[in-house]
């Protein structure tokens, strides 16, 4: 009886016995032992481990080789966001207009709107604005929306009570005749987008100008704002004067996409000199231990070591320049400098002082994208900027304003607007947000 109950285990012993015997066999093939054999398989299984780990972490980072856009693209938190702000805007439609606030206004808030067929914006970015600010905090914000179209019932916002009712002043051109004109011929679909829309930026821009307050924010009708980005906008500019020397900065980036942040080709040189030194040191501190000590060298054969200074640390620097600069060297949360690869103009805050050299730059040039006029303005008079990380602004504008938007640029069967995106926005936790806006309340930020 007792052999029979054995049976079972030696049946699994003999198993194990023959699948290890096969094992060996291999190994032996292979010109290794196998103890040796079993290490290959184990750095092998390490290499698994670290791609399928980095791709996990990598799949929101546009400059890595495993983004993923239908991850990326997702609107989590700004979905919720977007949400807030429609409820803000249905209870602000049966709301008395708003009166005048008790604090001198800090930020002037610019927003130029125009139509868009199929798309209404306007609504969200404004009601994400608003959402959730306590009285102090809205009493330090100038908000100006440009209907921009000569004739403003073109807009369906215009006539609704709650543009009225949120706005401190909703804007229509006062043009004379010959301007009027003018402005009429730019809205005509034959007319290059970026003519009208520099106009109404620089109209704007004066507007908020004239509005006297100490900065301007230049925000785009087809943002989302997150909750409590009022306060880390006035810490951010705290920030930038603190460490900004001179004239002071040109602006501060409320928005940015990580698209043009990766690995720049212009920098190969720099980064093809750290790959071999990195490479070269690796080898000569695993030869200088193998030589220095009996036990590695007994562990590190001269395959092994060919295999990971040939193979092992290659790897590991491709893996690295895979998983994105992004990833590997996140921008630290605060204030950035950021006078390279900035994009693009969804949301800028100019001190007033700078807003009036900007007018005039605007204005003599007469065409061309208000976000590249201004960077060319910043590198032709040596300007600071500065971005906000995280971004406090999303960019949801998928229906472009321009005329046509799928030519050069667009992917991912996605208008070129539409990726136009900031990636880590999308990672916010909205009780975090919340908690943070009402500890932020109970010490008002002042500039």
């Amino acid at each position: 009886m007792r052999t029979t109950n054995n049976t079972p285990g030696l049946t699994a012993k003999i198993w194990c016995g023959r699948r290890y015997q096969a094992y060996c066999c291999i190994a032996t093939k292979c010109g290794l032992t196998p103890s040796r054999f079993t290490s290959y398989w184990v750095l092998f299984a390490f290499v698994v481990i670290c791609t399928l780990f980095a791709r996990s972490i990598a799949s929101r980072d546009p400059g890595s080789w495993f983004f993923d856009p239908d991850v990326a693209y997702a609107p989590k938190y700004s979905a919720v966001r977007k949400w807030q702000a429609e409820r803000f805007i249905a209870s602000a439609s049966h709301a008395a207009p708003r009166s005048s606030g008790t604090r001198t206004p800090q930020i002037c808030v610019g927003i130029a709107s125009v139509a868009r067929s199929g798309a209404r914006y306007l609504r969200t970015t404004v009601g994400s604005l608003l959402a959730g600010l306590d009285e102090p905090e809205r009493d330090g914000i100038k908000l100006v929306v440009l209907i921009a179209h000569t004739d403003a019932t073109t807009h369906p916002a215009y006539q609704e009570p709650w543009l009225s009712n949120l706005a401190d002043e909703v804007l229509l051109y006062n043009l004379s005749q010959t301007e009027r004109l003018y402005v009429d011929s730019l809205e005509r679909d034959d007319v290059e987008h970026r003519t009208k829309g520099l106009y109404d930026y620089t109209y704007l821009l004066k507007a908020c100008h004239a509005a006297g307050t100490p900065y301007i924010a230049m925000i785009e009708d087809d943002v989302i704002a997150m909750d409590g980005w009022y306060h880390r906008t006035i810490e951010g500019i705290k920030q930038a004067e603190a460490r900004t020397f001179g004239n002071g900065f040109l602006y501060l980036r409320m928005f940015y996409t990580e698209e043009f942040l990766g690995w720049n080709s212009a920098y190969w040189t720099f980064y093809t000199f750290w790959s071999i030194l990195t490479i070269a040191t690796s080898a000569g501190l695993l030869c200088w231990a193998r030589s220095s000590f009996a036990v590695i060298k007994g562990i590190l054969t001269p395959r092994l070591l060919l295999f990971i200074c040939a193979a092992l640390i290659p790897w590991a620097i491709v893996l690295v320049f895979a998983v994105g600069r992004v990833t590997v060297f996140p921008l630290p949360e605060g204030v950035n400098e950021m006078n390279n690869f900035g994009c693009c103009a969804q949301g800028l805050v100019y001190p007033r002082h700078k807003a009036t050299n900007l007018i005039d730059w605007y204005t003599s040039s007469r065409v061309g994208f208000a976000d590249m006029l201004t960077e060319q303005y910043a590198d032709e008079h040596e300007e600071q900027r500065w971005a906000l990380t995280p971004s406090v602004l999303q960019h949801v504008g998928g229906k472009s304003s321009k005329p046509n938007d799928f030519g050069h640029g667009a992917k991912y069967s996605m208008s070129v607007a539409g990726t136009i995106w900031n990636f880590a926005f999308e990672l916010n936790k909205v009780k975090e947000l919340l908690e943070e806006h009402r500890l932020a309340a109970m010490n008002p930020a002042v500039l």
